[in-house]
């Protein structure tokens, strides 16, 4: 009867650790499932409002391992934000940017943080020839059409998908242009990455494809201020690899010729502040009521390579720009005139945020002498710029 009693005891002991081993696995389970969902992706999906027509725009915020973020909106392909650590580690948002959807869909006039195409910069008067064929683009920059016309890219919406089994968070951004689109020839395929790396870099890819033959000049037109305080971009210590820049008329169409930089305030082949000489006597620096002008970049040989680099002395953020491309446009914000709130509830005043926009000459399509910007069916379009952002 002991020994029966004995086996019964057993029986229920060994169903009891059996119960518990199973609990205690099923909450070590649980725990790694909550664990893992409370984990922060990589990227997340959202919704950002619709145009005035009623088009539906998604955001997608994207996380690198160290914390950094970056927003991007289907609308123009826009970042709508982007952060980086300063030297305490303290992460801010460095990209200017609105503070509603609305005032990206009602025009967005300084291209906050856009794709630009098909043609970023200013082509004069809105023509070119293309093997024999004349061609009108809108016209939306005083008598030019600048990045692309009245709807360029920056006004279209973009579909977006994260690049699954990417090394880092990637985005994939794609945009067919209807052949006659804005004025010009072709159906043009546009694909653009941007990838948020762990290594604290914003590399983007651009790639196209036409039906016929066309002009392309890809850009990104985000605004920076490495202060994270948008007050002013003249603190902002700036260097160009570039030994030459390409002086504009009155309308800022370049020339045709390279004038050498040595000697003059257009001189950044050795770190400079932006503030020192934007005030100069300067015919070019009057046309542009400061710098708005595209730098001619040495090595352009090398391809991928770096070619300058912005530095904020007070926060230590410190940012170097590589690309393949044979020029920068540099833009100092002339034109931000205190009309629109910033993130941190300022204005955004004039010089409070610049561009450094990796491209091809402006106006290439008329101008001979520079580098074709032509693409012809069968080709394919490609180029790459990494902005790596650090401290010191």
């Amino acid at each position: 009867m002991k020994t029966l009693k004995l086996g019964v005891y057993l029986l229920l002991f060994g169903f009891l650790l059996f119960n518990v081993s199973c609990e205690e696995n099923n909450k070590k389970k649980e725990a790694a499932e909550v664990q893992e969902e409370s984990k922060e992706l990589p990227i997340t999906k959202s919704d950002y409002g619709r145009t005035p027509d009623g088009v539906k725009i998604e955001k997608y915020t994207v996380k690198n391992a160290n914390g950094m973020q970056m927003e991007v909106i289907t609308y123009g392909g826009i970042i709508t934000s982007l952060t980086a650590p300063d030297k305490n580690g303290k992460y801010e948002d460095i990209v200017l940017g609105y503070t509603t959807p609305e005032e990206y869909f009602n025009g967005n006039p300084y291209f906050f943080g856009a794709a630009i195409g098909r043609y970023g910069n200013r082509i004069a008067k809105g023509k070119f020839s293309l093997n024999g064929n004349n061609y009108q683009l809108s016209i939306n920059d005083g008598p030019n059409s600048l990045h692309g016309g009245t709807k360029g890219f920056d006004k279209r919406v973009w579909n977006i998908t994260p690049v699954e089994g990417a090394e880092n968070p990637t985005l994939k951004l794609t945009y067919v242009s209807k052949d006659g689109e804005e004025g010009y020839p072709g159906e043009l395929t546009t694909t653009i990455t941007y990838t948020l790396t762990n290594e604290n870099a914003l590399e983007i890819t651009y790639e196209a494809t036409t039906t016929k033959t066309t002009v392309v000049n890809l850009t990104q037109h985000s605004y920076f201020n490495l202060s994270g305080n948008y007050k002013t971009i003249l603190d902002h210590q700036l260097m160009l690899d570039a030994d030459g820049m390409l002086p504009v008329d009155k309308t800022l169409i370049p020339t045709g010729v390279i004038d050498k930089v040595a000697g003059t305030p257009f001189d950044f082949t050795a770190p400079k502040v932006i503030g020192k000489d934007i005030t100069a006597d300067n015919d070019q620096l009057k046309k542009g009521l400061g710098y708005d002008h595209c730098w001619v970049l040495n090595g352009q040989d090398k391809g991928f390579r770096k070619i300058g680099s912005l530095y904020h002395q007070a926060s230590g953020r410190y940012m170097e720009i590589y690309t393949d491309q044979p020029s920068i446009q540099f833009y100092s914000g002339n034109f931000l005139d205190g009309s629109h709130k910033s993130k941190n509830g300022g204005m955004y005043e004039q010089r409070s945020g610049l561009c450094l926009e990796t491209q091809h000459y402006p106006d290439a399509p008329n101008q001979p002498l520079f580098p074709s910007t032509v693409l012809n069916p069968g080709e394919t379009y490609k180029t790459s710029t990494t902005y790596k952002f650090l401290t010191k």
